[in-house]
Protein backbone atom coordinates (compact mmCIF):
# COMPACT_ATOMS: atom_id res chain seq x y z
CA UNK A 1 0.00 0.00 0.00
CA UNK A 2 1.07 3.55 -0.61
CA UNK A 3 1.98 5.74 2.31
CA UNK A 4 -0.97 7.50 3.88
CA UNK A 5 -1.56 10.96 2.53
CA UNK A 6 -0.01 10.67 -0.95
CA UNK A 7 -2.44 12.52 -3.17
CA UNK A 8 -1.11 10.90 -6.33
CA UNK A 9 -0.94 7.32 -5.03
CA UNK A 10 -3.91 5.85 -6.90
CA UNK A 11 -2.07 3.64 -9.43
CA UNK A 12 0.80 2.70 -7.08
CA UNK A 13 0.93 -0.46 -5.00
CA UNK A 14 4.25 0.31 -3.34
CA UNK A 15 5.43 3.32 -1.40
CA UNK A 16 8.43 5.42 -2.46
CA UNK A 17 11.54 4.46 -0.56
CA UNK A 18 12.76 6.81 2.15
CA UNK A 19 15.71 7.62 -0.09
CA UNK A 20 13.40 8.49 -2.98
CA UNK A 21 11.35 10.77 -0.74
CA UNK A 22 14.49 12.53 0.44
CA UNK A 23 15.78 12.79 -3.12
CA UNK A 24 12.59 14.09 -4.72
CA UNK A 25 11.22 16.42 -2.06
CA UNK A 26 11.30 20.17 -2.68
CA UNK A 27 9.26 21.47 0.25
CA UNK A 28 12.43 22.30 2.18
CA UNK A 29 13.02 25.16 -0.25
CA UNK A 30 9.84 25.77 -2.27
CA UNK A 31 7.76 26.44 0.86
CA UNK A 32 8.75 30.09 0.45
CA UNK A 33 6.16 30.15 -2.36
CA UNK A 34 3.27 29.55 0.08
CA UNK A 35 1.67 33.01 -0.31
CA UNK A 36 1.67 32.79 -4.08
CA UNK A 37 0.44 29.21 -4.03
CA UNK A 38 -2.48 30.06 -1.75
CA UNK A 39 -3.36 33.15 -3.82
CA UNK A 40 -3.38 31.01 -6.96
CA UNK A 41 -5.55 28.39 -5.30
CA UNK A 42 -8.12 30.92 -4.09
CA UNK A 43 -8.33 32.47 -7.56
CA UNK A 44 -8.68 29.02 -9.13
CA UNK A 45 -11.41 27.99 -6.68
CA UNK A 46 -13.36 31.20 -7.25
CA UNK A 47 -13.18 30.63 -11.00
CA UNK A 48 -14.42 27.03 -10.57
CA UNK A 49 -17.39 28.37 -8.63
CA UNK A 50 -18.13 31.03 -11.24
CA UNK A 51 -18.23 28.29 -13.88
CA UNK A 52 -20.40 26.09 -11.59
CA UNK A 53 -17.77 23.37 -11.50
CA UNK A 54 -17.93 23.62 -7.70
CA UNK A 55 -20.62 25.32 -5.62
CA UNK A 56 -20.33 28.78 -4.11
CA UNK A 57 -20.51 27.23 -0.66
CA UNK A 58 -17.62 24.91 -1.49
CA UNK A 59 -15.61 27.87 -2.74
CA UNK A 60 -16.18 29.76 0.50
CA UNK A 61 -15.09 26.77 2.55
CA UNK A 62 -11.94 26.42 0.42
CA UNK A 63 -11.16 30.13 0.57
CA UNK A 64 -11.64 30.42 4.31
CA UNK A 65 -9.61 27.30 5.05
CA UNK A 66 -6.78 28.46 2.78
CA UNK A 67 -6.69 31.81 4.59
CA UNK A 68 -6.58 29.91 7.87
CA UNK A 69 -3.63 27.87 6.56
CA UNK A 70 -1.92 31.09 5.47
CA UNK A 71 -2.25 32.42 8.99
CA UNK A 72 -0.83 29.22 10.45
CA UNK A 73 2.16 29.34 8.14
CA UNK A 74 2.92 32.97 8.92
CA UNK A 75 2.55 32.29 12.64
CA UNK A 76 4.99 29.38 12.37
CA UNK A 77 2.40 26.79 13.40
CA UNK A 78 2.15 24.91 10.11
CA UNK A 79 3.86 21.52 10.02
CA UNK A 80 5.64 21.02 6.70
CA UNK A 81 5.94 17.38 5.67
CA UNK A 82 8.64 15.91 3.42
CA UNK A 83 6.26 13.03 2.73
CA UNK A 84 3.97 15.50 0.94
CA UNK A 85 6.90 16.48 -1.29
CA UNK A 86 6.29 20.13 -2.09
CA UNK A 87 4.53 23.33 -1.12
CA UNK A 88 1.47 22.48 -3.24
CA UNK A 89 0.77 19.04 -1.77
CA UNK A 90 1.45 20.21 1.77
CA UNK A 91 -1.13 22.96 1.51
CA UNK A 92 -3.68 20.84 -0.35
CA UNK A 93 -3.34 17.99 2.14
CA UNK A 94 -3.85 20.41 5.03
CA UNK A 95 -6.89 21.84 3.23
CA UNK A 96 -8.45 18.39 2.82
CA UNK A 97 -7.77 17.60 6.46
CA UNK A 98 -9.63 20.77 7.45
CA UNK A 99 -12.69 20.64 5.17
CA UNK A 100 -12.85 17.14 3.70
CA UNK A 101 -14.45 16.55 0.31
CA UNK A 102 -14.68 20.23 -0.60
CA UNK A 103 -10.90 20.42 -0.31
CA UNK A 104 -10.53 17.46 -2.64
CA UNK A 105 -12.25 19.46 -5.38
CA UNK A 106 -9.69 22.30 -5.42
CA UNK A 107 -7.38 20.57 -7.88
CA UNK A 108 -10.13 20.15 -10.48
CA UNK A 109 -8.99 21.50 -13.84
CA UNK A 110 -5.38 22.19 -12.88
CA UNK A 111 -2.06 20.40 -12.42
CA UNK A 112 1.01 21.01 -10.34
CA UNK A 113 2.60 21.83 -13.70
CA UNK A 114 0.61 25.01 -14.29
CA UNK A 115 0.42 25.61 -10.53
CA UNK A 116 4.19 25.88 -10.02
CA UNK A 117 4.66 28.02 -13.12
CA UNK A 118 1.98 30.37 -11.78
CA UNK A 119 3.60 30.49 -8.35
CA UNK A 120 7.05 31.18 -9.77
CA UNK A 121 5.79 33.95 -12.03
CA UNK A 122 3.95 35.64 -9.17
CA UNK A 123 7.01 35.29 -6.94
CA UNK A 124 9.48 36.66 -9.48
CA UNK A 125 7.27 39.60 -10.44
CA UNK A 126 7.09 40.55 -6.77
CA UNK A 127 10.83 40.16 -6.26
CA UNK A 128 11.57 42.05 -9.48
CA UNK A 129 9.59 45.00 -8.15
CA UNK A 130 11.60 44.94 -4.90
CA UNK A 131 14.90 44.71 -6.74
CA UNK A 132 13.93 47.63 -8.98
CA UNK A 133 13.14 49.68 -5.88
CA UNK A 134 16.59 48.89 -4.47
CA UNK A 135 18.32 49.73 -7.75
CA UNK A 136 16.49 53.05 -7.81
CA UNK A 137 17.51 53.82 -4.23
CA UNK A 138 21.18 53.18 -5.08
CA UNK A 139 20.85 55.39 -8.16
CA UNK A 140 19.35 58.20 -6.08
CA UNK A 141 22.36 58.08 -3.76
CA UNK A 142 24.81 58.01 -6.67
CA UNK A 143 23.24 61.01 -8.38
CA UNK A 144 23.14 62.93 -5.10
CA UNK A 145 26.84 62.32 -4.50
CA UNK A 146 27.64 63.02 -8.16
CA UNK A 147 26.17 66.50 -7.86
CA UNK A 148 28.23 67.14 -4.72
CA UNK A 149 31.42 65.87 -6.35
CA UNK A 150 30.92 67.45 -9.78
CA UNK A 151 34.18 69.39 -9.49
CA UNK A 152 36.27 66.84 -7.59
CA UNK A 153 39.18 65.97 -9.87
CA UNK A 154 40.40 62.39 -10.06
CA UNK A 155 42.49 60.38 -12.52
CA UNK A 156 40.67 58.49 -15.22
CA UNK A 157 42.23 55.14 -16.08
CA UNK A 158 42.36 52.88 -19.08
CA UNK A 159 44.31 49.61 -18.90
CA UNK A 160 44.74 50.45 -15.18
CA UNK A 161 47.08 53.25 -16.23
CA UNK A 162 46.62 57.04 -15.87
CA UNK A 163 44.75 58.27 -18.94
CA UNK A 164 42.88 61.58 -18.64
CA UNK A 165 41.52 63.56 -15.69
CA UNK A 166 37.83 63.23 -14.91
CA UNK A 167 35.69 64.20 -11.97
CA UNK A 168 34.49 61.90 -9.25
CA UNK A 169 30.94 63.01 -9.99
CA UNK A 170 31.36 61.94 -13.62
CA UNK A 171 32.60 58.54 -12.46
CA UNK A 172 29.61 58.10 -10.14
CA UNK A 173 27.26 58.92 -13.00
CA UNK A 174 28.94 56.20 -15.06
CA UNK A 175 27.96 53.75 -12.33
CA UNK A 176 24.45 55.19 -12.45
CA UNK A 177 24.22 54.51 -16.18
CA UNK A 178 25.12 50.85 -15.65
CA UNK A 179 22.44 50.50 -12.99
CA UNK A 180 19.91 52.33 -15.16
CA UNK A 181 20.34 49.69 -17.85
CA UNK A 182 19.89 47.02 -15.17
CA UNK A 183 16.64 48.64 -14.04
CA UNK A 184 15.30 48.66 -17.60
CA UNK A 185 16.33 45.03 -18.12
CA UNK A 186 14.42 43.96 -15.01
CA UNK A 187 11.35 45.91 -16.11
CA UNK A 188 11.48 44.19 -19.51
CA UNK A 189 11.85 40.83 -17.77
CA UNK A 190 8.83 41.64 -15.60
CA UNK A 191 6.75 42.28 -18.71
CA UNK A 192 7.52 38.85 -20.14
CA UNK A 193 6.92 37.17 -16.78
CA UNK A 194 3.52 38.83 -16.49
CA UNK A 195 1.56 36.07 -18.28
CA UNK A 196 -0.67 33.49 -16.62
CA UNK A 197 -0.16 29.76 -17.27
CA UNK A 198 -2.99 28.82 -14.89
CA UNK A 199 -5.61 26.67 -16.60
CA UNK A 200 -3.13 24.94 -18.89
CA UNK A 201 -3.27 21.97 -16.51
CA UNK A 202 -0.69 19.23 -17.10
CA UNK A 203 0.16 20.10 -20.72
CA UNK A 204 -2.88 19.97 -22.99
CA UNK A 205 -5.32 22.25 -21.22
CA UNK A 206 -8.39 20.89 -19.43
CA UNK A 207 -11.78 19.51 -20.41
CA UNK A 208 -13.51 21.72 -17.86
CA UNK A 209 -14.96 25.05 -19.03
CA UNK A 210 -12.41 27.12 -17.16
CA UNK A 211 -12.11 30.90 -17.44
CA UNK A 212 -8.39 31.59 -17.70
CA UNK A 213 -8.87 35.31 -18.21
CA UNK A 214 -10.68 35.51 -14.88
CA UNK A 215 -7.89 33.89 -12.88
CA UNK A 216 -5.27 35.91 -14.73
CA UNK A 217 -7.07 39.13 -13.85
CA UNK A 218 -7.56 38.16 -10.20
CA UNK A 219 -3.88 37.37 -9.81
CA UNK A 220 -2.78 40.57 -11.52
CA UNK A 221 -1.40 39.04 -14.71
CA UNK A 222 -1.44 41.09 -17.88
CA UNK A 223 -2.57 38.24 -20.12
CA UNK A 224 -2.91 34.47 -20.38
CA UNK A 225 -0.28 32.35 -22.08
CA UNK A 226 -1.41 31.26 -25.53
CA UNK A 227 -0.12 27.68 -25.65
CA UNK A 228 -0.65 25.12 -22.91
CA UNK A 229 2.48 23.11 -23.78
CA UNK A 230 4.64 26.20 -23.56
CA UNK A 231 2.85 27.50 -20.48
CA UNK A 232 3.80 24.55 -18.28
CA UNK A 233 7.30 23.96 -19.65
CA UNK A 234 8.63 27.49 -20.20
CA UNK A 235 11.34 28.68 -17.85
CA UNK A 236 12.59 31.52 -20.03
CA UNK A 237 11.31 33.97 -17.45
CA UNK A 238 13.42 32.30 -14.75
CA UNK A 239 16.51 32.30 -16.95
CA UNK A 240 15.92 35.90 -17.98
CA UNK A 241 15.60 36.97 -14.35
CA UNK A 242 18.83 35.13 -13.56
CA UNK A 243 20.50 36.79 -16.54
CA UNK A 244 19.40 40.27 -15.48
CA UNK A 245 20.62 39.47 -11.99
CA UNK A 246 23.99 38.20 -13.20
CA UNK A 247 24.58 41.32 -15.30
CA UNK A 248 23.59 43.50 -12.35
CA UNK A 249 25.98 41.58 -10.11
CA UNK A 250 28.80 42.06 -12.61
CA UNK A 251 28.15 45.80 -12.42
CA UNK A 252 28.10 45.69 -8.63
CA UNK A 253 31.35 43.71 -8.74
CA UNK A 254 33.01 46.37 -10.90
CA UNK A 255 31.85 49.07 -8.50
CA UNK A 256 33.09 47.04 -5.55
CA UNK A 257 36.46 46.48 -7.23
CA UNK A 258 36.96 50.20 -7.64
CA UNK A 259 36.01 50.82 -4.02
CA UNK A 260 38.61 48.26 -2.97
CA UNK A 261 41.30 49.82 -5.17
CA UNK A 262 40.52 53.40 -4.19
CA UNK A 263 40.65 52.57 -0.49
CA UNK A 264 44.18 51.09 -0.71
CA UNK A 265 46.67 53.12 1.42
CA UNK A 266 48.85 53.50 -1.68
CA UNK A 267 46.01 55.40 -3.40
CA UNK A 268 43.65 56.49 -0.62
CA UNK A 269 41.13 58.24 -2.83
CA UNK A 270 38.34 57.28 -0.44
CA UNK A 271 37.81 56.02 3.07
CA UNK A 272 35.15 53.33 3.54
CA UNK A 273 33.25 53.58 6.79
CA UNK A 274 34.43 51.24 9.52
CA UNK A 275 30.96 49.71 9.84
CA UNK A 276 31.49 48.05 6.44
CA UNK A 277 35.08 46.91 7.05
CA UNK A 278 36.63 44.25 9.25
CA UNK A 279 39.98 43.67 10.90
CA UNK A 280 42.56 40.94 10.77
CA UNK A 281 42.87 38.14 13.30
CA UNK A 282 46.66 38.58 13.37
CA UNK A 283 47.57 42.03 11.95
CA UNK A 284 46.32 44.80 14.27
CA UNK A 285 46.72 47.58 11.69
CA UNK A 286 44.38 46.09 9.08
CA UNK A 287 41.14 47.66 7.92
CA UNK A 288 39.81 45.36 5.24
CA UNK A 289 37.07 46.42 2.76
CA UNK A 290 35.26 43.12 3.25
CA UNK A 291 31.78 44.30 2.28
CA UNK A 292 33.03 45.40 -1.15
CA UNK A 293 35.07 42.21 -1.53
CA UNK A 294 32.06 40.04 -0.70
CA UNK A 295 29.91 41.85 -3.28
CA UNK A 296 32.70 41.23 -5.79
CA UNK A 297 32.86 37.57 -4.81
CA UNK A 298 29.11 36.98 -4.95
CA UNK A 299 29.06 38.03 -8.61
CA UNK A 300 30.60 34.63 -9.39
CA UNK A 301 27.81 32.96 -7.49
CA UNK A 302 25.20 34.87 -9.51
CA UNK A 303 26.85 33.91 -12.79
CA UNK A 304 26.96 30.28 -11.64
CA UNK A 305 23.23 30.32 -10.90
CA UNK A 306 22.54 31.54 -14.43
CA UNK A 307 24.67 28.77 -15.94
CA UNK A 308 22.92 26.20 -13.74
CA UNK A 309 19.51 27.28 -15.03
CA UNK A 310 20.65 27.25 -18.64
CA UNK A 311 21.99 23.72 -18.25
CA UNK A 312 18.78 22.52 -16.58
CA UNK A 313 16.79 23.58 -19.64
CA UNK A 314 19.20 22.85 -22.47
CA UNK A 315 17.98 19.34 -23.39
CA UNK A 316 14.42 19.22 -22.08
CA UNK A 317 11.72 18.07 -24.47
CA UNK A 318 8.20 19.46 -24.14
CA UNK A 319 6.35 19.58 -21.85
CA UNK A 320 7.03 19.58 -18.10
CA UNK A 321 9.90 17.50 -16.70
CA UNK A 322 10.95 16.98 -13.10
CA UNK A 323 14.28 18.62 -13.94
CA UNK A 324 12.41 21.88 -13.50
CA UNK A 325 12.29 21.33 -9.77
CA UNK A 326 15.99 22.20 -9.85
CA UNK A 327 15.28 25.78 -10.89
CA UNK A 328 14.08 26.78 -7.41
CA UNK A 329 17.27 26.74 -5.35
CA UNK A 330 19.42 28.73 -7.81
CA UNK A 331 16.70 31.29 -8.45
CA UNK A 332 15.93 31.70 -4.74
CA UNK A 333 19.64 32.14 -4.10
CA UNK A 334 19.81 34.64 -6.97
CA UNK A 335 17.02 36.72 -5.44
CA UNK A 336 18.57 36.65 -1.96
CA UNK A 337 22.07 37.45 -3.23
CA UNK A 338 21.04 40.37 -5.42
CA UNK A 339 18.83 41.98 -2.79
CA UNK A 340 21.41 41.63 -0.05
CA UNK A 341 24.22 43.06 -2.17
CA UNK A 342 22.09 46.04 -3.20
CA UNK A 343 21.11 46.65 0.42
CA UNK A 344 24.75 46.54 1.53
CA UNK A 345 25.91 48.88 -1.23
CA UNK A 346 23.05 51.27 -0.50
CA UNK A 347 23.99 51.36 3.19
CA UNK A 348 27.72 51.62 2.49
CA UNK A 349 27.71 54.50 -0.02
CA UNK A 350 26.69 57.38 2.28
CA UNK A 351 29.54 56.58 4.69
CA UNK A 352 32.28 56.69 2.04
CA UNK A 353 34.48 59.74 2.57
CA UNK A 354 36.17 61.29 -0.47
CA UNK A 355 39.78 62.49 -0.13
CA UNK A 356 39.97 65.11 -2.92
CA UNK A 357 43.58 66.14 -2.29
CA UNK A 358 44.80 62.61 -2.89
CA UNK A 359 42.65 62.28 -6.01
CA UNK A 360 43.93 65.55 -7.47
CA UNK A 361 47.53 64.63 -6.69
CA UNK A 362 47.08 61.32 -8.49
CA UNK A 363 45.49 63.10 -11.46
CA UNK A 364 48.60 65.27 -11.84
CA UNK A 365 50.82 62.21 -12.31
CA UNK A 366 51.36 60.50 -15.64
CA UNK A 367 50.96 63.43 -18.05
CA UNK A 368 47.19 62.98 -18.15
CA UNK A 369 46.70 66.22 -20.09
CA UNK A 370 48.94 65.09 -22.97
CA UNK A 371 45.92 64.59 -25.23
CA UNK A 372 44.86 68.16 -24.50
CA UNK A 373 48.26 69.39 -25.68
CA UNK A 374 47.89 67.41 -28.89
CA UNK A 375 44.43 68.92 -29.41
CA UNK A 376 45.94 72.36 -28.77
CA UNK A 377 48.38 71.80 -31.64
CA UNK A 378 45.60 70.53 -33.90
CA UNK A 379 43.74 73.79 -33.23
CA UNK A 380 46.85 75.46 -34.66
CA UNK A 381 46.57 73.60 -37.95
CA UNK A 382 48.98 70.74 -37.18
CA UNK A 383 47.60 67.38 -38.38
CA UNK A 384 46.64 65.17 -35.44
CA UNK A 385 49.20 62.44 -36.17
CA UNK A 386 51.98 65.02 -36.35
CA UNK A 387 50.71 66.62 -33.15
CA UNK A 388 50.64 63.17 -31.53
CA UNK A 389 54.32 62.62 -32.40
CA UNK A 390 55.33 66.04 -31.08
CA UNK A 391 53.56 65.48 -27.78
CA UNK A 392 55.02 61.98 -27.56
CA UNK A 393 58.51 63.50 -27.66
CA UNK A 394 57.52 66.04 -25.01
CA UNK A 395 56.24 63.22 -22.79
CA UNK A 396 59.53 61.37 -23.25
CA UNK A 397 61.31 64.53 -22.12
CA UNK A 398 59.19 64.70 -18.95
CA UNK A 399 60.03 61.09 -18.14
CA UNK A 400 63.79 61.55 -18.68
CA UNK A 401 63.80 64.73 -16.60
CA UNK A 402 61.33 63.69 -13.92
CA UNK A 403 58.95 66.55 -14.58
CA UNK A 404 55.23 66.95 -15.05
CA UNK A 405 53.92 68.34 -18.33
CA UNK A 406 52.79 71.63 -16.83
CA UNK A 407 56.23 72.14 -15.22
CA UNK A 408 58.09 72.43 -18.54
CA UNK A 409 58.99 76.07 -19.32
CA UNK A 410 57.42 77.65 -22.37
CA UNK A 411 60.86 78.15 -23.94
CA UNK A 412 61.49 74.40 -23.75
CA UNK A 413 58.05 73.54 -25.12
CA UNK A 414 58.65 75.78 -28.12
CA UNK A 415 61.73 73.72 -28.97
CA UNK A 416 59.30 70.94 -29.83
CA UNK A 417 56.89 73.20 -31.73
CA UNK A 418 56.89 76.91 -32.42
CA UNK A 419 53.08 76.76 -32.49
CA UNK A 420 53.04 76.53 -28.69
CA UNK A 421 52.28 79.86 -26.99
CA UNK A 422 51.82 80.95 -23.38
CA UNK A 423 48.10 80.15 -23.48
CA UNK A 424 49.03 76.47 -23.54
CA UNK A 425 49.16 76.51 -19.74
CA UNK A 426 45.42 77.20 -19.67
CA UNK A 427 44.99 73.94 -21.53
CA UNK A 428 47.35 71.49 -19.88
CA UNK A 429 46.25 72.11 -16.31
CA UNK A 430 43.76 69.70 -14.75
CA UNK A 431 41.04 72.35 -14.57
CA UNK A 432 41.74 73.36 -18.16
CA UNK A 433 41.47 69.79 -19.35
CA UNK A 434 38.14 69.27 -17.60
CA UNK A 435 36.60 72.53 -18.76
CA UNK A 436 37.32 71.72 -22.42
CA UNK A 437 35.07 68.65 -22.25
CA UNK A 438 31.96 70.76 -21.95
CA UNK A 439 29.54 68.71 -24.04
CA UNK A 440 26.80 66.16 -23.42
CA UNK A 441 28.39 63.16 -21.73
CA UNK A 442 31.61 65.05 -21.00
CA UNK A 443 33.36 65.39 -17.67
CA UNK A 444 33.33 69.19 -17.40
CA UNK A 445 31.89 70.08 -13.96
CA UNK A 446 29.04 72.06 -15.53
CA UNK A 447 28.09 69.04 -17.64
CA UNK A 448 28.32 66.72 -14.63
CA UNK A 449 25.95 68.93 -12.64
CA UNK A 450 23.56 69.07 -15.58
CA UNK A 451 23.73 65.29 -16.03
CA UNK A 452 23.17 64.72 -12.31
CA UNK A 453 20.06 66.93 -12.38
CA UNK A 454 18.75 65.10 -15.44
CA UNK A 455 19.36 61.70 -13.80
CA UNK A 456 17.75 62.82 -10.53
CA UNK A 457 14.64 64.03 -12.39
CA UNK A 458 14.41 60.74 -14.26
CA UNK A 459 14.54 58.85 -10.97
CA UNK A 460 11.94 61.13 -9.39
CA UNK A 461 9.60 60.66 -12.35
CA UNK A 462 10.11 56.89 -12.06
CA UNK A 463 9.07 56.92 -8.41
CA UNK A 464 6.06 59.23 -8.82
Amino acid sequence: MSKKGKLWSGRFSESPSDLMEKFSQSVSFDKRLYRHDIAGSIAHAEMLASREIITSAEFRKIRDALKEILGEIEAGRFLWSVEQEDVHMNIESALIEKIGDAGKKLHTGRSRNDQISTDMRLYLMEETDLICQLITAVQVELTRRASQESGTIMPGWTHMQPAQPVTFGHHLLAWNEMLDRDFRRFRDCHERTNESPLGSAALAGTGYPVDREMTASQLGFGKVMDNSLDAVSDRDFVIEFASCSAILMIHLSRIAEELVLWSMPSLEYIDIGENFCTGSSIMPQKKNPDAAELIRGKSGRATGNLVTLLMIMKAQPLAYNRDNQEDKEPIFDQVDTVKLCLEVLLSMLPGIAVLPENMAKAASVGNQTATDLADYLVDRQIPFRDAYQIVGRIVAYTIWNDKHLHEIPLKKLREFSEKIESDVFDIITLDGSLSRRNHVGGTAPAQVRKAARKAAKKLKDRSD
